[in-house]
């Protein structure tokens, strides 16, 4: 076998500019280096010994004149940071590059070309560039603050005049009066979308269902004191009328005239029938009056009915239990013990309702109609001879009042219906129960707005949950 003898190893690029070199080339052709003076390799000195044993810097790294850093004056204070333009460098020529401090303006520095075009290379000798270019002055300076364009388009929108809403979708166009933005048209959330309120002794929540734009229901709940001490609490409930104007106005003026009637009657030791009987008749001035006043845009439409709602209200005290109403609104009882049975303690002023009394249809047939939901009985100014319809019950055990438009009754019609979908422990979380029953509404199709009082009886004693 023949033995080969290790040859010197032919140089493919010039040790000093990198240039591709030809075989036999004894000189760089692109920088003049003499080839035949081949360096010697440099020893291997890993950073990390592959056995594990600690490496020694090469005689040439510790030759090298590194610039010693100061001590600090104090442990405090941190040592200085040294940059790239601290340490003196060579070119690729082997000749030194000038110091950035010593260079004079406009001379030829070693690398550059004399184009005065860059190299590719990085320039550590380059100053520092400053964090931001500051804008200069306009020429002559205009009237009032100068703005930054840099900043312009992040300056605060200019505020609306007071009392404007902006739309909560495009955030630039104003509400009209009827909810909507005058620039994309999107429909605002309104408060009364969706309503809840709780006392110790009453709950009461409102919906907008699913299918109306908007919730023309309305509620009040309170609680009071009679002369004797004892509790006495107020559940208000009005519905709408949609075919009037403003019905959500009516609903809402009705309901708080209503309530502030009771808690002004009942702590004077009226009776609570006739201090309700009252209180409708307040409640049906105060519809009234809405048509007394029209807003300015009515005047293009003189043919729209006034506004209107029904009602229907319940007083309770420790031994007595109060209804009213006028319209299709109802109250119902439902008894903690459900052996014994629910009622429906409210006759509806309605179509059907009086086809089931004259005994000319069935309340099955009556209901079944599509005139069945056509009232008969209602507050507003349109209105026939307003009867507001009273009644005094004395309950013989504990129960719960069940007061609520006909966005619910309509999936619980019948007193047993509703007795089903009340919980069990309504009297002791009325709120929960409001809130069950609203949810029974809207998953059997939400068609209209949906409100429910839910009220213990008897009425607790005063700070069991009073307000």
């Amino acid at each position: 076998m023949m033995s080969q003898m290790p040859q010197p190893t032919a140089l493919s690029r010039c040790p000093s500019c990198e240039e591709p070199l030809e075989t036999g080339d004894r000189f760089c052709g692109a920088c003049g280096y003499d080839l035949s003076a081949v360096p010697t390799p440099p020893q291997d000195h890993p950073t990390i010994a592959m056995n594990g044993s600690s490496t020694r810097p090469s005689e040439a790294a510790a030759s090298l004149d590194w610039p010693l850093a100061p001590e600090p004056a104090s442990s405090d204070t941190p040592a200085p940071v040294h940059r790239a333009t601290d340490i003196r460098g060579m070119d690729s020529g082997g000749s030194e590059l000038p110091h950035p401090d010593t260079e004079s303006a406009g001379a030829q520095q070693p690398g550059e070309h004399p184009s005065g075009e860059q190299p590719s290379g990085v320039r550590f000798d380059r100053p520092p560039e400053p964090d931001e270019y500051p804008l200069a002055p306009p020429a002559e300076a205009p009237a009032g603050p100068v703005v930054d364009p840099r900043t312009a388009d992040l300056a605060a929108p200019v505020t609306p005049p007071a009392g404007t809403k902006l739309c909560v979708a495009c955030r630039s166009g104003h509400v009209d009066s009827d909810g909507y933005c005058e620039n994309c048209g999107h429909a605002q959330p309104r408060e009364r979308d969706h309503m809840e309120q709780e006392l110790g002794a009453v709950a009461a929540v409102s919906d907008r269902g699913l299918r109306h734009h908007r919730n023309e229901d309305a509620f009040a709940i309170s609680s009071t004191a009679l002369p004797d001490g004892s509790p006495a609490v107020v559940t208000i409930v009005c519905d709408g009328v949609s075919s009037a104007t403003r019905p959500d106005e009516a609903s809402l003026a009705a309901s708080r005239a209503a309530n502030e009637a009771l808690l002004a009657a009942l702590p004077l030791g009226t009776h609570p029938q006739q201090a309700m009987h009252e209180a409708i008749l307040a409640a049906s001035e105060a519809v009234n009056s809405l048509a007394e006043a029209p807003p300015a845009h009515e005047e293009h439409a003189p043919h729209q009915n006034a506004p209107a709602c029904t009602l229907v209200g319940a007083v309770v005290t420790p031994a007595l239990l109060i209804v009213g109403w006028v319209g299709d609104s109802r109250a119902y009882w439902v008894p903690v013990d459900r052996t014994s049975p629910p009622a429906r303690l409210t006759e509806d002023d309605s179509w059907a309702a009086q086809m089931v009394a004259a005994g000319l249809m069935s309340e099955a047939q009556a209901y079944a109609d599509e005139r069945a939901h056509a009232i008969t009985g209602w507050l507003g100014a349109d209105a026939y001879e307003l009867e507001p319809h009273t009644a005094s019950f004395k309950p013989d055990r504990p129960g719960v009042v069940v007061v609520c438009t006909d966005g619910l009754w309509n999936y619980a019609e019948a007193a047993e219906e509703m007795a089903e979908v009340v919980p069990l422990d309504a009297a002791e979380r009325p709120l929960h129960s409001a809130q069950v029953l609203v949810g029974h509404a809207l998953d059997g199709g939400g068609h209209d707005n949906v409100t429910v009082a839910v009220v213990p009886f008897p009425a607790p004693p005063q700070g069991a949950g009073s307000a």
